[in-house]
């Protein structure tokens, strides 16, 4: 907790030192701050700021607090869960890209090969955890109850699940360590940024893969309603929505990060 608050601390620090006209946008490293980083290159008349953000820091609670203008590293159901805990509203600028949820393993080379009572280590929000339960369910692992039909709006908890053929212990864990649990459990399910971080390729590596297509959790550039009109955050959103920056992504990361529609 002390190392969170002194890096929080020294995060503020480098903002606060920012130039007065630059758009300061909050970032995960991999692959959202690449991307601004293609942006810049591709746009040098905006003048961007990217943030790289460390895991235990919450970029929505920088943008409510005024300490960044943007943030790149969500989806819209995450988004939604966010506004409810901080009694914030945010305003999204721009959909940019898709990271599919995957099933990975260091044990198994299928997931016919788990065994009884194997372990699973899904995320422990609340968005994503329920995403990895219908990612399961996708891949035969698990039933969910009648009802749960719809992964963007009802959401499920492991004790939602209705049939577990296999007894798989489901252990929550914090997103960004899932990773580094993968030679101590059976499967273990990773958002995309994590996986890429880790040195994972989800198109290669992964067991089990969210489809593209009606994907509800493509990531996105938000923002605070006050600045949605801001030049600077209309510039960048039409930026992220080029056909360039779609190009970059599909090139970069070989179907692991997927572009959404282009202007």
């Amino acid at each position: 907790m002390l190392k969170t608050a002194l890096t929080l601390a020294a995060l503020l620090a480098s903002l606060s030192v920012s130039a007065a006209d630059a758009l300061r946008v909050a970032a995960d490293p991999i692959p959202h701050a690449q991307i601004l980083e293609y942006v810049q290159k591709l746009d040098p008349g905006l003048n961007l700021k990217i943030i790289e953000i460390p895991s235990g820091v919450n970029s929505n609670e920088l943008l409510a607090h005024g300490d960044v203008d943007a943030n790149y590293f969500q989806h819209l159901p995450y988004l939604n869960s966010q506004e409810q805990a901080l009694g914030q509203k945010f305003a999204v600028a721009a959909t940019v890209h898709i990271e599919p949820l995957g099933i990975y393993s260091h044990r198994h080379a299928s997931l016919a090969q788990v065994p009884d009572k194997g372990t699973v280590a899904v995320p422990n929000n609340v968005t994503n955890l329920s995403r990895a339960l219908y990612l399961l369910q996708a891949n035969g692992l698990i039933t969910l109850k009648p009802g749960f039909n719809d992964a963007s709006k009802d959401q499920a908890t492991p004790k939602d699940i209705a049939e577990n053929p296999k007894h798989l212990k489901i252990l929550e864990i914090e997103s960004p360590q899932i990773p580094r649990a993968l030679d101590d459990v059976d499967l273990a399910v990773i958002n995309g940024n994590f996986a890429l971080e880790a040195g994972l390729q989800p198109a290669r590596d992964a067991l089990g893969l969210e489809k593209a297509e009606g994907n509800p959790y493509a990531n996105i550039l938000v923002t605070t309603p006050k600045l949605l009109d801001d030049p600077r955050v209309k510039q960048l959103a039409k930026d992220l929505r080029s056909p360039a920056v779609a190009k970059f992504i599909t090139e970069t990361y070989a179907g692991s990060v997927i572009p959404v529609a282009t202007e």
